[in-house]
């Protein structure tokens, strides 16, 4: 098996934490019966979308070197992507949605480098090499819509989760492994569905994360572009699914035109979009994009941004007005008239400046929590970042001196000051004092007894986001799914029919017109009786030979399995109708 992962600049500048989520393209592991299966839907894509899709996709399939007939290897992939500014790394399945976004943040394709089963060929709620190498990957290389994916990964990653949306996540994981997966029980299937249904009429308010997720559903992977009356296909899950390319041009499905309502259309995976949002341009989605970024807590702040922390219960950094970032798991505010006058988080806190970790203030020192006082001192108006080295002395906010500050909100630091830290501007960001004591009325929040009083600086919070300021202050790499992906059983049977597809494959690429194709699909017949797509390729190959009774036996043969197995004759009328088509040019 192969274990190496090809490197390219953009990939060695990912940070670590990201870095846990990549796994090797072992591209041994794609069998003759995958590689059928990527072709079959690749010639279906190109013949149905050159007619249906936005232009940028055909002219991406070319610039990208995305191939027909072989499934895409990574290296293949960066060596061309990175023409374009972008790369690519091969994951496990669903990979959790503040990851998946930071990655495009950084210019990089998560690509799921499994493939969908052949039962599946249409459609699988599991991501795989089609829907990521077939369908995002193209459009990318239309630059106005990879600078969209570009920005929208480096704001949705800063998105505030609920504690819910880690459980959705893991929840929708495990569904789409399932139905991927051959032979799994019903019964199995059911419950993956209920748990995720239950969860999605439990979510109570949308977070942030849930909200950007569903604009990236909408756009990302559902889009349509142009008119209502006239739309045509960009989103990556529309390109890849040969089923729903086409039901989405139907009447049966509704056409919306695209705005910020669409943050709160949720969606299932699982089932076929009942409706679509159609977006006149790639323009305007980075237009939606930016309203939405303005009412985030990431441009916001203030006591709603804080108290969107708290409730997810995960990692966050609050940034004050003088720079200072503080990052960790908010646990409690006190607020005055609806603002914060004290933040506190609990256990592993780091400050930072401009997403840099200060000097000395890591989660070493900062071990046991943090917590400090916002807004200006009681009766002044001018707040402390604000004022002249004049001002401090005045107030008595010098080395050395013993002082109480008293805040408006009824907070009080009395100790003595050691020190300040200034920013780039000359503001202080932080002050240190020793034998301190902080209160907020009679409550005591820090006593001397505790060491060191660092105290931020920052007459208001003017952000609050997903995740540390600076990346290398925790230790991120702890992603452990709880599910994973489900690999095709190997039989004696399943194995024979492999050996019968590399053959028609070797035939086809050595253009080899002696070997008599009859054996081949004699085996088929009784050996396989209930595969269609070897037959489809086996008739692709009967033009210029001479072979004539080996079509009628075919056609023979699937017009009886259309009957058998009605859920595929439509894929095998597909498939002839490429061949003849085909045979026409």
């Amino acid at each position: 098996m192969n274990t190496t992962i090809e490197s390219n600049p953009l990939l060695d500048r990912l940070p670590k934490h990201l870095k846990q989520f990549i796994k090797p393209q072992d591209y041994s592991d794609y069998t003759p019966i995958n590689q059928a299966v990527w072709r079959y839907v690749m010639r279906k894509n190109v013949d149905y979308l050159s007619k249906v899709a936005h232009s940028s996709y055909l002219e991406g399939l070319k610039k990208t070197g995305i191939e027909i007939d072989n499934i895409p290897s990574m290296y293949g992939m960066n060596r061309i992507l990175t023409e374009i500014g972008w790369a690519a790394v091969a994951v496990d399945g669903f990979i959790p949605p503040n990851a998946f976004m930071e990655f495009q943040a950084y210019n990089v394709l998560v690509i799921a480098s499994d493939i969908r089963q052949l039962e599946h060929i249409e459609y699988t709620p599991a991501p795989d090499i089609i829907h990521e190498g077939a369908g995002h990957a193209p459009i990318i290389a239309n630059p106005e819509y990879a600078e969209y994916l570009r920005r929208f990964g480096e704001i949705g990653c800063k998105a505030i989760s609920s504690h819910k949306d880690y459980q959705m996540y893991e929840a929708i994981r495990l569904l789409s492994i399932l139905k991927e997966a051959e032979d799994t029980p019903q019964s199995d299937i059911d419950a993956a569905e209920k748990a995720v249904e239950d969860l999605q009429n439990n979510m109570g308010e949308l977070s942030e994360m849930a909200q950007i997720r569903n604009l990236h559903w909408w756009t990302v992977e559902y889009g349509l572009i142009g008119t209502i009356d006239n739309p045509k296909i960009y989103g990556a899950g529309l390109l890849s699914s040969i089923g729903e390319s086409a039901w989405c041009m139907t009447d049966n499905v509704k056409k919306i035109p695209y705005d910020i309502s669409a943050a709160n259309q949720s969606f299932d995976i699982t089932k076929l979009q009942p409706q679509l949002y159609v977006t006149p341009d790639f323009a305007y989605l980075s237009m939606v994009l930016e309203e939405f970024a303005n009412k985030m807590a990431l441009r916001t702040g203030g006591l709603s941004g804080i108290n969107k922390l708290i409730h997810s219960n995960a990692l966050g950094t609050i940034e004050l007005s003088t720079g200072i970032q503080i990052s960790g798991v908010f646990t409690n505010v006190i607020e005055e008239e609806g603002k914060p006058v004290y933040i506190q988080t609990t256990g592993k806190t780091a400050l930072s400046y401009r997403e840099k970790e200060l000097v000395g203030h890591g989660t070493a020192k900062h071990a046991e929590g943090f917590g400090s006082p916002i807004g200006k001192l009681k009766g002044i108006n001018l707040a402390i970042e604000d004022m002249s080295p004049r001002d401090l002395s005045a107030y008595s906010i010098t080395e050395s001196e013993t002082v109480t500050l008293e805040f408006e909100g009824d907070i009080t630091v009395k100790g003595e000051i050691i020190t300040g830290s200034r920013n780039l501007h000359g503001e202080i960001i932080l002050i240190s004092l020793k034998n301190c004591t902080v209160t907020h009325g009679e409550t005591i929040l820090f006593q001397p007894e505790w060491g060191i009083y660092d105290m931020a600086v920052g007459k208001k919070a003017i952000s609050a986001f997903s995740g540390p300021a600076d990346v290398n202050s925790f230790d991120l790499i702890s992603h452990l799914p709880s599910s994973k992906t489900i690999k095709a059983k190997h039989s004696a049977e399943r194995d024979d029919l492999e050996v019968l597809y590399q053959t028609i494959r070797n035939i086809r690429e050595t253009k080899d017109m002696q070997t008599s194709l009859a054996p081949i699909f004699k085996k088929l017949r009784f050996n396989h009786p209930n595969d269609w797509l070897l037959a489809v390729e086996i008739t692709e190959l009967l033009k210029d030979r001479n072979e004539p009774q080996l079509p009628q036996e075919i056609m023979v043969y699937l017009d009886q399995l259309k009957v058998k197995r009605p859920e595929v004759a439509h894929l095998i009328a597909g498939g002839l109708d490429l061949i003849l088509e085909k045979e026409k040019v």
